[in-house]
């Protein structure tokens, strides 16, 4: 562990931060893959006294094993791409505004993203019920 690089910053010096649904992502790989995770606490930290795993209480990437071992891990690559690959921003199609995502369809930030799905299933229903009518009003003829 002390053979490994620190841990990255960005450009003014504050750690990555992660979201609600990464954290419990991050929380599952620590569980499943970290060898100093011990039901709760960091064996690394361990000094004679428990130590509360920091990485698994933090929204901010802080341990350097999560960091260099676990994120490399084939499971933890989707998690590493969502977490650090900031730079690749795309812009929304609504409002412009730049966002991050690991899928490369993505067009919407999560602001627009609601909103849009409900117009698109409106204007479904609306094409639908006029289809509707005109298979009625054929019918009728």
């Amino acid at each position: 562990m002390k053979n490994l690089p620190p841990v990255e910053r960005r450009a003014d010096g504050s750690l990555y931060r992660m979201d609600g649904k990464q954290r419990r992502e991050t929380v599952r790989l620590i569980k499943g893959l970290c060898s100093y995770y011990d039901n709760g606490n960091c064996l690394y930290l361990d000094r004679g006294e428990a130590v509360t795993c920091p990485q698994s209480n933090s929204y901010s990437v802080c341990c350097k094993f999560f960091r260099h071992v676990l994120l490399k891990d084939q499971e933890g690559k989707g998690l590493e791409a969502g977490i650090f690959q900031r730079e690749a921003l795309k812009r929304c199609a609504v409002c412009g505004k730049p966002f991050s995502s690991t899928s490369n369809s993505a067009k919407y930030c999560g602001d627009c993203k609601a909103a849009v799905q409900r117009q698109q299933k409106a204007a479904y229903a609306r094409r639908k019920r006029a289809e509707r009518g005109k298979v009625e009003a054929e019918k009728g003829r």
